[in-house]
């Protein structure tokens, strides 16, 4: 799916990101899964409020890591999609 810079990012009930400390990293909680998350999709998922648009998580992160903002979209849109496609995000339009 190709995002516009106004859809919105959620996740949905039941979906949330926890901090394992057992192991020391950050996991996606999703019904009868969890996916452990590297820095990036770390830093992805804590601009995903429910309320900041993909052109604004864009904006965000360009400015956070000093990177073009043409490929923090691309890492962004491939990271979102993924997680639709597997049903643990959904994109208000």
């Amino acid at each position: 799916m190709n995002l516009a810079t106004s859809d919105v990012p959620v996740m949905p009930p039941g979906v949330r990101l926890h901090e394992d400390k057992v192991r020391n990293r950050w996991v996606l909680l999703a019904p009868e899964r969890a996916i452990s998350l590297d820095p990036v999709g770390h830093a992805i998922l804590l601009e995903i409020d429910g309320s900041q648009s993909f052109g604004g998580i864009v904006s965000t992160l360009a400015g956070k890591y000093n990177a073009p903002e043409d490929q923090i979209a691309a890492d962004v849109a491939e990271f979102i999609n993924g997680l639709m496609d597997r049903c643990i995000l959904k994109v208000l339009g």
